[in-house]
């Protein structure tokens, strides 16, 4: 299991790994017992059965010790779970819709939406008789052509929804993974501490081209953020305008 680079999947890791070496000390010491009790009071070696049935010290010291064992394991775990759960004090909202197969991001206080889909060179050469070597794409079937783009240290806040099917939006470096559910909205929120790329897939099975919708976060420091959103804010711009000129002689004419 990956540590991440997000705070809630290194309290995830440390869950793990502490939970991980109580059952091992558990197993050591549980089969330990049994080893030595099978090698010290074998027949061969003349041990006499014991004759008693009850023994209420035993029974006493069987209960206090595996019910202290659970309660030392449920109170760190229930504090990862509320805090899995905490999306308050967010300081970048976005909604995630999946599709048949691609993902849709939109920014929702910046005013910021597109698709996300596999990159061409990848579907090129997934093709059966493409004569294109998959070895030979970088990434091959984990790029897409637009990804999601977020600024290193802060708290994002993902609604995911779906328009379709059951998807799943899956980035293993973050420790999350959540359901995006028709008519349904699912919150999850990470942290990334490291710039960098960091690549996903959808973890749900949705149809013919599950394998083919990966997902794939660009972590920037906030100088480069602030400017990749501001190309795409102003790239907005122009196609809404467009829109609205191409609209209105359709609007004119129904008028008439």
């Amino acid at each position: 299991m990956p540590v991440g680079v997000t705070e809630l999947s290194r309290d995830i890791h440390g869950l793990h790994m502490m939970i991980f070496w109580i059952c091992v000390l558990i197993a050591i010491a549980v089969f330990g017992m049994m080893i030595y009790s099978i090698v010290k009071f074998r027949h061969s070696q003349g041990a006499v059965p014991a004759t008693f049935d009850h023994s209420t010290k035993a029974e006493i010291v069987w209960t206090i010790i595996p019910v202290a064992i659970l309660v030392g394991m449920a109170i760190p775990a229930a504090a990862t779970l509320v805090k899995i759960e905490d999306t308050r004090d967010s300081t970048l909202t976005i909604k995630v819709t999946g599709y048949q197969w691609k993902w849709e991001y939109e920014y929702l206080d910046q005013k910021v939406k597109f698709f996300s889909t596999l990159a061409r060179d990848s579907d090129a050469a997934r093709q059966t008789g493409s004569g294109i070597d998959p070895s030979s794409v970088p990434n091959y079937l984990l790029e897409v052509d637009k990804p999601l783009v977020v600024p290193v240290g802060a708290k994002v806040r993902v609604l995911l929804t779906s328009n379709d099917v059951i998807h799943a939006w899956w980035v293993p470096a973050f420790g999350m993974k959540k359901d995006a559910i028709p008519g349904f909205v699912n919150e999850l929120w990470f942290r990334a501490d490291e710039p960098g790329i960091y690549r996903g897939q959808c973890a749900e099975l949705c149809g013919r081209d599950h394998g083919f919708m990966p997902v794939v976060v660009h972590v920037k420091p906030q100088a480069e953020y602030d400017s990749w959103l501001a190309e795409q804010q102003g790239g907005a711009a122009p196609a809404a305008a467009a829109q609205v000129e191409n609209a209105a002689p359709v609007t004119a004419a129904a008028a008439e």
